[in-house]
């Protein structure tokens, strides 16, 4: 009974979705089409219409509230991924709002500056929004705590605000070695400033060692790490994820897809079927499953959809709880499909490719080009590889690495389709 229950509140938000959404939504689209310099009609939507996604602590940061007490900090347990033209895309911006999805993450990269352009113009229009906001962005390409001070001031300016809640000074940090003194001090002076308020680091490789380094210093606040149902299944991410829940760090998931190099095999096909028996789709499971993980604080999900967005915030509202067969299925999948997937362990092939340092990065790029469909973002990755690296990708031995990979990947084909789709 408690199951059917359970299904019936999902169709009943997606009821509420499409009665108190759709118009809306048309509405707020018409008051963007007006321009800045238009009033706008449109009849202001009652947020109180919208269910608000559940709150998290974020790891055991604190801040000072407007009574003047320090407090908890609470984010929602959902993240709007912005790797998108948010400049375009204003109307999810505000629809997100109305979920109570307030946590916005950025990158000085991401949509080739136009995500954050897309904040700042947000903001321009509403911007009382801004308290309400808790905003990440990263130093992509920062090589320098000089570069990390320069992105982080351009990023402010385009977003049209005079600080950012969490900065990720390291954008896909990948060796512990890259948490220096001097990036510690940049840190504190940030804050001192008042240009930021936390600070932290996103990885995607060689996460496990960068995670167990970054939980035994005190300057940390957050991470945001690639973590999903594959990544599960390692022991030596599980230990470092506690770790760092341990020390009081706060985490936020990206990638729950764990969408590899691959297109869907039947293993994929069979973890769609058990799911939509259970009353979700795969993509809702996969990101359940990491919410259900409590010491992960907020998962970064979307790519500028509605339709996406307004899934995601179903499965955060819904309390079904997966079962031990479930968990098994995420296991054999995980199992069957290791060859299509790369877990991030880029010290592996480092160590067996030390002339080509970035089958890693590669992969990332080919994942995004199979697997999302994002060709222009695979590529515009793809050119950040240096040169004389993307020359060797067809002539390089890949045998040593093959033979020392964990997930027994075809690393040669791969960097040859890669090549190929890439170049």
């Amino acid at each position: 009974m408690k199951q059917k229950e359970r299904r019936i509140d999902r169709r009943d938000f997606l009821r509420t979705v499409s009665a108190a959404g759709l118009g809306s939504i048309l509405a707020s689209a018409e008051a963007i089409a007006a321009g800045p310099n238009e009033p706008d009609t449109s009849e202001k939507t009652d947020q109180k219409q919208y269910p608000q996604v559940p709150k998290r602590r974020l790891g055991k940061l604190t801040w000072i509230a407007d009574s003047g007490n320090k407090v908890p900090l609470e984010v929602p347990c959902l993240a709007l991924g912005m790797m998108f033209d948010a400049v375009e895309q204003q109307i999810v911006l505000r629809k997100a709002i109305q979920f109570g999805v307030t946590y916005w993450d950025t990158a000085y990269s991401y949509s080739g500056g136009n995500s954050e352009l897309g904040i700042g113009k947000f903001l321009s229009r509403d911007p009382h929004v801004r308290k309400e906001l808790f905003i990440v962005s990263k130093a992509s390409q920062a090589t320098t705590v000089e570069d990390v001070e320069k992105r982080l001031q351009e990023s402010m300016k385009r977003m049209q605000t005079d600080y950012i809640d969490l900065y990720y000074g390291v954008h896909q940090l990948k060796s512990p070695g890259q948490l220096t003194d001097d990036l510690k001090k940049w840190a504190q002076n940030a804050k001192n400033r008042k240009l930021i308020r936390f600070f932290g680091v996103s990885t995607h490789e060689n996460m496990a060692q960068c995670l167990t380094a970054a939980a035994r210093l005190d300057w940390i606040d957050a991470i945001m790490v690639k973590y999903n149902f594959r990544e599960m299944q390692d022991p030596q991410m599980h230990d470092a994820i506690d770790a760092c829940y341990k020390a009081g760090i706060g985490l936020t998931a990206m990638k729950t897809q764990a969408r590899g190099q691959a297109l869907e095999t039947e293993a994929d096909k069979k973890l769609t079927d058990h799911f939509i028996e259970r009353g979700f789709t795969a993509g809702q499971a996969k990101l359940k499953v990491v919410l259900d993980d409590k010491r992960i604080s907020s998962v970064a999900v979307g790519r500028g959809n509605l339709s996406e967005l307004s899934l995601n915030v179903a499965v955060a509202l819904d309390k079904t709880k997966l079962a031990s067969d479930d968990m098994k299925v995420f296991k054999q999948v995980a199992q069957e499909t290791c060859t299509g997937y790369c877990a991030g362990c880029a010290n592996i092939c480092g160590s067996a490719l030390p002339e080509m340092p970035y089958v890693g990065d590669v992969m990332r790029c080919l994942m995004y080009y199979n697997s999302y469909g994002e060709t222009e973002t695979a590529k515009e990755l793809f050119a950040t590889i240096p040169h004389k690296v993307r020359n060797k990708l067809l002539t390089a031995d890949y045998s040593l690495a093959e033979a020392r990979c964990p997930q027994r990947m075809p690393i040669a084909r791969l960097m040859a389709e890669a090549a190929e789709k890439l170049a």
